[in-house]
């Protein structure tokens, strides 16, 4: 691979323009932002969650996290409940304009897949899933551990 590639700066640009534009049209479209719909989509896979959880997953701050849930509550989106098991934990549920706004995201988002893997055939796409898999499985140990190519 030739070292003149910046994979980290490139992929640090390409974040920003692809979560500014699809920021942008999310809002206009269904109102929310991609970290929000983020958060409708988690909860559609596994309803009821922590915000510790949810965080976790988004690889976001519980701080920010819980200002974003609060706005979500606001809209009517997603509850918070007490844990029945644990009355310490507030877990997070979809209210029904959240699955409502969400099938609307749902589309969205796989527009957005389609867009950007339309000018790459299958063995390209696969290369792509993998190496992006690859980065999120692998991140810390990338930049900080013991595998090959780590930064020393």
């Amino acid at each position: 691979m030739p070292q003149k590639l910046r994979v980290f700066q490139k992929l640090q640009v390409a974040h920003s323009a692809l979560f500014r534009a699809a920021d942008h049209r999310t809002r206009t479209q269904i109102g929310l932002t991609t970290s929000q719909l983020a958060v409708l989509l988690i909860l559609s896979r596994d309803d009821g969650q922590p915000i510790s959880e949810i965080s976790k997953t988004l690889a976001m701050g519980k701080s920010s996290l819980t200002g974003l849930v609060d706005r979500m509550c606001d809209k009517g989106l997603v509850r918070r409940s007490a844990s029945a098991t644990d009355g310490r934990v507030i877990k997070i549920y979809l209210e029904e304009l959240g699955r409502t706004t969400l099938e609307h995201g749902a589309r969205e988002i796989k527009q957005y897949n389609q867009a950007l893997l339309a000018p790459f055939s299958g063995d390209e796409q696969a290369t792509i899933e993998r190496f992006l898999t690859h980065l999120a499985d692998n991140a810390d140990t990338i930049i900080n551990g013991t595998q090959k190519g780590a930064i020393k």
